[in-house]
């Protein structure tokens, strides 16, 4: 990829979004007469990036900004964990709010690590091949396109792997529409936001990669 002044803050933005997300996403809130937890108002944000990311660098810099953040979501985990066995000062009084809130099952952990990566690279992948096939043309058919193929694989295994056998089976397909619904109305919003960062980007930078001799392969380091 050439020299980028602007890669590794769009890439920071990406793995800070994705961490806070799995922080508040503990927190079920009301959204009108649905209940949805929290992490909406800012996970969609990281599929944004993504397209951005794609769209302007390409998917072999995208790719890296999915596993860095995979990478740096395992070791918030893990510091959490470790956070968690320390044994509290006598005087600390808050250690069954602290492991309510920060604490993970591992069931959870491991759905939302499979349903992270599966939904982003599925996004991203889209998005290159669509932008090939267009030319270049239509963003905002790519990045909505994108999105409802990468936010519903990623509701759709989350909600599954989590639920399946805790919750009624009805239950956990509306929940999985809920949230794709959402998430994707939450791309389509800021449709307009894309298009200014993504032009800005284009003509700042002067990169605009299409994947036409890329390697699709998300375990690649090429």
């Amino acid at each position: 990829m050439p020299t980028s002044k602007f890669y590794q803050l769009i890439s920071a933005l990406f793995v800070t979004c994705l961490i806070i997300s799995n922080i508040i996403a503990v927190k079920i809130g009301m959204f009108g007469s649905y209940f949805l937890p929290v992490a909406v108002i800012l996970f969609p944000i990281t599929y944004i990036i993504g397209d951005i990311l794609t769209e302007v660098y390409g998917y072999s810099a995208a790719r890296r900004a999915i596993w860095t953040g995979f990478a740096c979501n395992l070791v918030a985990v893990i510091a959490i964990y470790i956070a968690m066995k320390i044994p509290s000062a006598p005087f600390f009084e808050n250690q069954t709010a602290f492991e309510q809130i920060l604490g993970f099952a591992p069931r959870l952990l491991i759905a939302s690590f499979t349903a992270y990566l599966v939904g982003q690279f599925a996004n991203s992948v889209v998005l290159a091949k669509m932008k090939i096939k267009t030319n270049g043309k239509h963003l905002w058919m790519r990045t909505i396109g994108s999105t409802i193929v990468g936010e519903g694989l990623d509701s759709m295994i989350f909600i599954t792997l989590a639920f399946y056998g805790v919750m009624p089976t009805s239950a956990i397909g509306g929940l999985i529409i809920t949230q794709w619904i959402f998430k994707t109305l939450f791309e389509v919003v800021l449709t307009p936001v894309t298009y200014a960062v993504v032009g800005y980007l284009k003509k700042t930078e002067q990169i605009d990669v299409y994947d036409k001799d890329t390697s699709f392969n998300p375990l690649s380091m090429k």
